[in-house]
C-alpha cells in the first residue's frame, strides 16, 4: 500500500531548501499541512488544521519537523488519530529550551507524554541545540517510539547541511512498514468505523 504523506513543518514552515519541501516536490502524494500564521503558532489553531488534514487523507504518514512534532504528539488525544498511518518525527522541539529562543513558541505548553497510537519513529541528533538528545530519547520512550541518532546533524534542517535528505525516505519507509503490521486495538477500530465510515 503506498500512503500519502502530510508535511507538517515547525515554526517559521520549513522555507525554501528544506528537505520537507523537496518531499513535497518530489511526490505528488505528498501535502502540507498549511497554517494560517507559521510565525506565530498557537496549539488550537495548529491542532484544527492538522485534524482537518488527517481526516481528508486517511491512512496518511505524518512526517514532522521540530514544532510540528509536538503537535502531532498531541494526537494521541484527538478523536482521528486512528486515522494515522504512523508518524516520522525529525528533531522534536523541547518546548522549554525552544521557547528561550522563540518566545512565540511558549504558547504550546508542554510536550506531551502519552503513548501514541500509531506507528512512529523518533529521528535526533547529538547536537541539536532545540533538544538534548537524551531528552529526545526519554519523549521518544513515553511516546513508546524507537529513537534514531543520526549524530551530529543540528537541527537536521537546511542550516545544518539538510537539503533534500534521501536518508530520510528510508526512515520514512521503516515507519510505512510498520504501518502495515499495526494492529490498532478492538475498540479504537469500531471508532474509526463509526465516526468516519
Amino acid at each position: 500500500m503506498t500512503r500519502p504523506f502530510l508535511i507538517i513543518p515547525g515554526l517559521n514552515g520549513s522555507g525554501d531548501g528544506h528537505w520537507q519541501r523537496h518531499w513535497l516536490a518530489d511526490h505528488d502524494d505528498a501535502y502540507l499541512v498549511e497554517q494560517s500564521d507559521w510565525s506565530n503558532p498557537t496549539a488550537g489553531r495548529w491542532m484544527h488544521r492538522l485534524e482537518q488534514a488527517v481526516i481528508a487523507h486517511p491512512g496518511a504518514l505524518l512526517v514532522a519537523h521540530s514544532l510540528g512534532t509536538i503537535l502531532v504528539a498531541r494526537l494521541a488525544a484527538s478523536s482521528v488519530a486512528p486515522l494515522v498511518g504512523g508518524a516520522l518525527l525529525v528533531a522534536p522541539a523541547d518546548i522549554e529550551r525552544t521557547s528561550e529562543l522563540h518566545a512565540r513558541t511558549y504558547e504550546f505548553g508542554t510536550i506531551p507524554t502519552e503513548r501514541l497510537p500509531f506507528p512512529a519513529l523518533v529521528v535526533a541528533s547529538r547536537d541539536d541545540m532545540y533538544m538534548s538528545l537524551d531528552k529526545a530519547r526519554r519523549v521518544a520512550q513515553a511516546w513508546h517510539s524507537p529513537v534514531v541518532d543520526i549524530g551530529q546533524a543540528g537541527h537536521i534542517n537546511v542550516a545544518s547541511g539538510f537539503g533534500r535528505w534521501p536518508d530520510g525516505y528510508a526512515l520514512a519507509q521503516q515507519v510505512a512498514v510498520k504501518a502495515e503490521r499495526w494492529q490498532r486495538p478492538r475498540l479504537q477500530r469500531q471508532a474509526l468505523v463509526q465516526n468516519y465510515g
